[in-house]
């Protein structure tokens, strides 16, 4: 049985292995978990002698299959509350986030399991983000960064890369949400920001906007 505190770093660590392709530095971990990374070594530590990673020093560290295999659990399991309390209980994609987090350390796979058939084993949450089969299997599907596309392009918001509720609050009052056609009106090349087609209104955003913004094209 692992602790809730071990499952946060389990889970933290494998959103950085995604996101570096390698190894994750303690120094990573420790901005992500916003502590110390004196706590992030004592922790890593710990892990470590539970084989749940390895850890080599002045190098970072990478999750053992087991590690692997918890973290996506957790994620499935926090992915699926986000769908249920949405979908179920009429909660808002910007309320879900916090409830979710806590509801994630349950451990039980039969409620797990029967959370996951009640909703008819969705693909994605709220956010688009892909929910972990129970073998821990992620469905891929291609996508790019709003800040990618030109001007006269066209694309489908798919997801976000920044949850926060603020930002959630800022889409909802732009009318963009999971399934919003963006057309790109034009693009400043001096920073980056973008004027934008959202049905009928158009308006700017920043870069900083346009890089927490997942679409697809055609």
């Amino acid at each position: 049985m692992n602790t809730s505190a071990e499952e946060n770093y389990l889970k933290s660590i494998y959103h950085l292995e995604q996101e570096t392709k390698g190894e994750v530095s303690t120094n990573a971990i420790a901005e992500r978990m916003e502590t110390k990374p004196s706590s992030v070594t004592d922790m890593v530590q710990k892990l470590a002698d539970k084989e749940l990673l390895s850890y080599k020093r002045y190098k970072g560290v990478v999750l053992t299959s087991e590690g692997r295999k918890i973290a996506t659990s957790i994620i499935r399991k926090h992915r699926l509350w986000e769908v249920f309390l949405v979908e179920k209980l009429n909660f808002h994609w910007d309320e879900v986030h916090d409830i979710a987090e806590q509801l994630e350390h349950i451990n039980s796979v039969k409620l797990i399991t029967r959370l996951d058939e009640f909703l008819g084993s969705p693909d994605f949450d709220p956010h688009g983000d892909p929910i972990p089969d129970k073998h821990g299997n992620i469905k891929r599907t291609e996508k790019k960064l709003l800040s990618e596309l030109e001007k006269k392009q066209r694309g489908v918001c798919v997801g976000v890369k920044e949850s926060s509720s603020d930002f959630l609050q800022y889409l909802d009052k732009k009318n963009i949400t999971i399934g919003t056609k963006i057309l790109v009106l034009g693009k400043e090349f001096f920073d980056g920001s973008m004027i934008i087609q959202v049905g009928r209104d158009q308006f700017f955003i920043s870069k900083k906007i346009a890089e927490n913004l997942y679409v697809q094209t055609n």
